[in-house]
């Protein structure tokens, strides 16, 4: 109870500190060069590019350090990938803070889930696969998907399905491996080509 308290505690102060730190009015002036892939206010209009409206703080922060982090590693540690490793290295702490102040305080809009999709999706989503030994995502990212902020579980509901698949693709593969303990890798690993075709479209029109 003691270990929860504290890990708890520090989620907190993390998650304030990073809030004091972060201007959205300064990250406006910033993001133009984010637009081109992520839409002015967040909301990108390109699948295979995640929306960044209204995610957490906090998450935001994080993705943009290790994206940074794998620039200056050769990819060996952090997050990996081409594009966004160039341009996270071009941003200082203050501006990683501005831009997730300013992405994070826009509103996300919900995209759609096929009727053919939402039975199967809301089962695993919510009730996971105990015969197979998968989690429920309800558990982490919450009944409407917004995660938990605190906790550092992200924002999933919403997001195109196209990204989402990838993402989950590159955890099962462990070619993405900047997950808290190895969370999501530890799921992913055991999720079906369909498991994921399912979940990733069921999750575009969760709200």
């Amino acid at each position: 109870m003691k270990k929860y308290c504290l890990i708890l505690a520090l989620f907190v102060a993390t998650t304030a500190m990073v809030q004091a730190k972060g201007d959205a009015e300064a990250g406006k002036t910033k993001m133009l060069v984010c637009a081109a892939c992520h839409g002015t206010d967040g909301n990108s209009v390109i699948p295979m590019n995640p929306k960044l409206a209204g995610q957490h703080q906090g998450y935001l922060v994080k993705q943009l350090q290790e994206f940074k982090l794998a620039s200056q590693t050769g990819g060996k540690e952090g997050r990996n990938n081409a594009i966004m490793n160039g341009q996270a290295m071009m941003l200082s702490e203050q501006d990683m803070y501005d831009l997730s102040a300013y992405f994070s305080s826009q509103d996300l809009k919900i995209g759609e889930t096929p009727e053919d999709v939402i039975a199967r999706g809301e089962a695993l989503y919510r009730g996971g696969d105990s015969a197979r030994g998968i989690a429920a995502c309800i558990a982490c990212h919450g009944g409407d998907g917004k995660g938990m902020n605190l906790a550092g579980f992200p924002v999933i509901g919403g997001q195109h399905a196209t990204y989402t698949k990838t993402q989950l693709e590159m955890f099962r593969s462990g070619e993405r491996h900047n997950d808290l303990n190895g969370m999501m890798r530890g799921v992913a690993v055991k999720l079906t080509d369909e498991d994921i075709s399912v979940l990733s479209q069921y999750l575009e029109g969760l709200y």
